[in-house]
């Protein structure tokens, strides 16, 4: 009896859980993020147009397309962060508070075709306090900021080769393909590594001291850790970097 007990409470527990993290999803930006980097993927489709024969432009965008669906990629985020984040609530309240929506309105802007195009050639310098500076470069050492850039930065720049990879089988032998896929990783990076504290400066400029002290507070907390360790892993399953066409199609 005490076995079915325990069975219909994990039954009713469950849905819960799931609904949590699905609204956990949404509150936090995923979906418009993911609309974003659509957006992006669009755009470095479009710049190989006039560079390669039609048969070959057309073979890419249907390639990068299949590969960066983005309801496959929703899904294989989400379930990822399902699997990867035990307790959503934690996250979730931060991010339903009116600064979580704040911080979320400013990744946002921040990643915005517009914003992008705007910044192409490189973010204005901002000026900091001491207090303000220090808050920044705690908030680059909590956030997986570097790692996430790096594999975005992976997925567009790799429209073209897993094309090519796609219609030439064993181009590149796995083992070569790799290494050079971490070796991108690693000065990828660096090079977001290099001016960081200023990105975050002007991605978060709207956000008074006070704020960022408490955005701060969450993402050095443990809860703060775990929802960040499970969004790079989240952000990792939906990008599939270096994964076949045939996994990253579904969850």
């Amino acid at each position: 009896m005490r076995c079915l007990c325990v069975a219909l409470l994990m039954f009713c527990v469950m849905p819960a859980w799931a609904d949590n993290h699905d609204l956990l999803y949404k509150v936090a930006g995923w979906p418009e993020q993911r609309a974003h980097f659509n957006d992006a993927l669009k755009a470095a489709q479009q710049r190989y147009q006039n560079s390669l024969p039609p048969a070959l432009f057309q073979a890419l965008v249907n390639n990068s397309n299949q590969r960066f669906a983005p309801q496959a990629m929703d899904q294989r985020a989400e379930t990822r962060l399902r699997q990867t984040l035990n307790d959503p609530q934690p996250a979730l309240s931060f991010f339903q508070s009116p600064l979580g929506h704040k911080i979320v309105g400013a990744e946002l802007l921040a990643t915005r075709s517009d914003q992008l195009a705007k910044n192409a050639r490189g973010l204005p310098h901002m000026d900091a306090t001491a207090t303000r500076a220090l808050l920044i470069r705690h908030l680059a050492q909590a956030l997986p900021v570097r790692e996430a850039g790096a594999e975005v930065s992976l997925a567009i720049a790799g429209v073209a080769a897993d094309s090519l990879s796609s219609m030439i089988p064993g181009l590149l032998g796995s083992g070569q393909s790799q290494n050079m896929l971490d070796g991108q990783r690693e000065r990828l990076m660096g090079q977001i590594g290099s001016d960081l504290d200023n990105t975050l400066l002007y991605v978060y400029r709207d956000l008074s001291d006070p704020e960022l002290e408490e955005f701060v507070t969450f993402a050095e907390s443990p809860e703060g850790k775990a929802y960040y360790q499970a969004a790079l892993a989240g952000i990792r399953a939906g990008l599939a970097v270096g994964q076949p066409t045939q996994d990253r199609s579904g969850g």
